[in-house]
């Protein structure tokens, strides 16, 4: 976008049991580094955390005090009794984008039957924006291949580099 030549920080928050435990392989932290494109954002932070409340929120209000642009989590956004992720967000967000969740869940919907009962979040918590993402790799893929073009739009806008929102979105509008 307007030919920007800033470098955004980027958390990515693995959320499952088993995968913390070492039971099972995560799959979604080489998806999140093969699809952002890396002139743009710098995945600094990689963390694989039990589906635990108080660890979650910790880690998150953590990431957020550290000014990271952007903070994806993968897992817990489901219906089981362990998917809290969507739970913590919504307490650690000053801002919600349930314009985005809404997008995401109708584009997913197209992809599997399934994405109907996704609690995933999205939003503004200081100066960080935070997208919770399924646990799946195959989701993880599509849903980062739908919002990476339109992402870096908020991150400018929260880090204060728009100078005319209006005018940068209609040269960057194809719709």
């Amino acid at each position: 976008m307007s030919g920007n030549s800033s470098i955004y920080r980027v958390a990515v928050v693995i959320l499952s049991d088993r995968a913390s435990r070492g039971e099972r392989e995560d799959k979604c932290l080489p998806v999140f580094r093969e699809l952002l494109p890396r002139d743009l954002y710098s995945i600094v932070t990689e963390k694989i955390l039990p589906d635990d409340r108080v660890i979650i929120e910790t880690t998150l209000r953590n990431l957020v005090k550290e000014k990271y642009h952007l903070i994806f989590t993968s897992g817990g956004t489901g219906c089981a009794p362990s998917d809290v992720t969507p739970d913590v967000t919504v307490g650690i967000l000053d801002r919600p984008t349930p314009g985005l969740d809404e997008a995401i869940r109708r584009y997913s919907e197209s992809k599997s039957r399934y994405a109907v009962f996704s609690r995933a979040l999205s939003g503004v918590a200081g100066n960080s924006y935070i997208i919770n993402l399924p646990g799946s790799p195959k989701a993880v893929r599509e849903i980062l291949e739908f919002v990476i073009p339109i992402l870096e739009h908020p991150i400018r806008l929260i880090a204060g580099k728009v100078k005319d929102c209006q005018q940068e979105l209609a040269e960057n509008d194809n719709v």
